[in-house]
């Protein structure tokens, strides 16, 4: 199982009735879902069935919606508009009517001056808002866009599991070497520090035993780094059981990689060594190349 991308393109093509439009959905990070919707005037109500299937489909992305409409040019039937025509009826008879009070006769309209009037006869075709047809086949693909919008975000989110599980091994080698020069650090340093309690007890006839014992027990303490390599390794095998757990992952892995990134500073600011410091620094490095790449999952 691969996690999905927040990140994602999908386009649906179809026509119908002699309307011809393109669907795009683009899908980018987001906090949360966010849905934006680019509809031409008229098809306000595509909207409800929009967020219903793409509501279901996805939980986390800013994802923008775009529908483009073309009519394909047609030699669409003369159609009388009956409304039209008896508003223009109603002029005609007011004009004559006012004539005839001031002594002027007008002849009545002819059937060519009665078309000419804008409305009258319709030589277009019905909008797509009002073509049953366009509308039904409008929220028909509806849902195939937001499968081919998922299938892209799967797609991309397998190249990411990718990415992920290689700066993954690239930590995991980083705490063996930060493993391996702590313990080399250890060595030295106990050896340094067995060096200077010795000279110490030289030079001062009469010592403190039980102070001097907490003291060491104190620079070891803080020196100690086992607890933040012991948390590294756990918060390692929490991300490979993230990775191949189904469904949105991207909030818990972020809350994760906060946990990396913690204890790696720990880590540097407990090293006391130069070389355990460049393996930590090192390690801060490949935490936020991870954490970037997290960003995009859902």
């Amino acid at each position: 199982m691969t996690c999905q991308s927040m990140t994602g393109f999908a386009s649906v093509q179809g026509g119908v009735n002699g309307v011809k439009w393109s669907w795009e959905a683009r899908s980018v990070n987001g906090r949360g879902l966010d849905l934006r919707l680019r509809l031409p005037d008229g098809l306000e109500r595509l909207e409800t069935t929009l967020r219903a299937v793409f509501g279901k489909a996805f939980s986390r992305g800013s994802i923008t919606l775009t529908l483009k409409l073309k009519r394909v040019e047609q030699s669409a039937l003369p159609r009388l508009s009956l409304p039209h025509l008896d508003a223009v009826l109603d002029v005609a008879e007011e004009l004559t009517n006012a004539a005839a009070q001031r002594g002027l006769a007008i002849s009545p309209p002819c059937v060519g001056d009665l078309m000419a009037f804008r409305g009258v006869v319709d030589h277009d075709a019905p909008a797509a808002e009002d073509d049953v047809a366009v509308m039904e086949a409008l929220v028909a693909e509806v849902e195939p866009l937001a499968n081919a919008l998922l299938r892209a975000r799967i797609a991309e989110g397998s190249r990411l599991s990718e990415i992920l599980a290689e700066q993954l091994v690239k930590i995991d080698k980083l705490l063996v070497a930060a493993e391996e020069t702590a313990a080399i650090r250890d060595t030295l340093r106990g050896e340094v520090l067995r060096q200077r309690v010795a000279s110490l007890l030289e030079a001062t006839p009469v010592v403190d035993e039980t102070r001097l014992a907490q003291e060491l027990a104190m620079i070891a303490v803080k020196a100690d780094v086992t607890e933040e390599l012991d948390r590294l390794k756990a918060h390692l095998a929490a991300a490979h059981d993230l990775i191949a757990e189904p469904g949105p992952i991207g909030r818990k892995f972020d809350f994760l990689s906060q946990e990396f990134n913690r204890e790696a500073n720990t880590l540097c600011s407990k090293s006391a060594s130069s070389d355990l410091t460049a393996v930590g620094l090192e390690m801060k490095v490949a935490i936020d190349q991870m954490r970037e790449q997290i960003q995009n999952v859902e």
